[in-house]
């Protein structure tokens, strides 16, 4: 339930969580000894996990929690990839109420089980890349070329131009659908203790096979925001696609994570680094791309940012996928170093 400060509004759900930026692995809910082995290895002492509807429950959420708990690390966050980045629910598909309510069982599980956070996209036609390309040293990386690019994907579903989903939608209608299922949710998420952190359009083009994708501006983010209503509603800024939008976002991604964080709205943070704006770009190494990532580590130490921030969509490097998230989150937890002390702890 979500409770209220000595005004009488909706305190945030970041009260509970403890002070201080949480460097966190993802991993698989289903680990190996030396996956959690791995993970301690490095100093991380909190993950994100997700699963699919066919082990959605507060059953299963619990017993991940317990068996991480064991090896020392805290379940931050666990999503399902059945509620996530759903047709139905962005375009009022015919199962859309029956997801809206599947989402709001997950809501429920995840609160049941003690576990505060989740992760939704709300983009009708997937994630959109073009062929994988090379970055610093010859590791592989995801590319995107927007003059090349002819589809986007979610899990097994392939949408492609020049019409993804059957016809033209307006930018209304989305949002009026939004609407719909983000009120729904939030009421669920403020019951259940549980923080849902939307997360950007990747690529953040507002428009892609006749599909409007509305959180690819920052003044869409504001408005989703305000029909939510909700301090359980926030955002999982995913930096990488900030830095794909570049000014197309209508502020830069230190403005961004200022701005939620200082609101209490910033609940995750995806660290990655790209290779320039769109139209193309690749996703690069976190110290070769064209931000200086120390500059987001200490924006968020500024802001007293208290979730977890997590390496992701790593290069490939060498002959095992480890080496790259093992670069990436000691590169993190020096600059963490860093900017605790040039702000201070907070």
């Amino acid at each position: 339930m979500t409770a209220t400060d000595a005004t009488g509004a909706k305190a945030s759900p970041l009260e509970r969580i403890a002070p201080g930026i949480k460097i966190a692995a993802q991993m698989s809910p289903e680990p190996r000894e030396q996956d959690l082995q791995f993970v301690r290895q490095m100093g991380v002492e909190h993950v994100v996990l997700w699963t699919d509807a066919s082990k959605s429950s507060a059953e299963y959420y619990a017993s991940r929690k317990e068996l991480f708990a064991a090896h020392g690390l805290n379940v931050y966050g666990f999503g399902n990839s059945d509620v996530h980045n759903q047709p139905a629910i962005v375009l009022n598909l015919p199962n859309r109420d029956a997801k809206v309510e599947e989402y709001k069982r997950h809501l429920q599980s995840l609160g049941k089980a003690g576990i505060p956070y989740t992760t939704y996209a709300h983009m009708p036609n997937g994630i959109w890349s073009t062929e994988p390309e090379q970055t610093r040293g010859g590791a592989i990386a995801r590319g995107f070329d927007e003059a090349k690019a002819t589809s986007g994907h979610w899990r097994d579903q392939v949408y492609t131009l020049p019409m993804t989903n059957g016809r033209e939608y307006s930018d209304e209608e989305v949002w009026d659908n939004y609407e719909h299922f983000i009120r729904q949710a939030a009421r669920v998420a403020e019951d259940e203790g549980v923080m849902i952190g939307i997360h950007p359009d990747d690529p953040p083009i507002s428009r892609l096979g006749g599909v409007p994708r509305i959180f690819s501006t920052f003044a869409s983010y504001q408005r989703a925001l305000e029909i939510a209503d909700s301090p359980n509603v926030g955002i999982c800024l995913c930096v990488g696609c900030w830095l794909e939008g570049g000014e197309l976002w209508g502020v830069d991604a230190l403005t961004a994570i200022r701005y939620f964080g200082e609101r209490q709205k910033l609940f995750k943070v995806h660290f990655r680094n790209v290779t320039a704006p769109l139209p193309h770009f690749v996703e690069t190494f976190v110290d070769d791309g064209y931000q200086d990532m120390y500059q987001v580590m200490k924006a968020m130490q500024e802001v007293r940012f208290r979730g977890v921030v997590i390496p992701d969509h790593i290069p490939r490097m060498a002959d095992d996928p480890r080496l790259g998230t093992a670069f990436t989150i000691g590169y993190m937890k020096a600059l963490l170093k860093r900017a605790e002390e040039e702000v201070g702890k907070r």
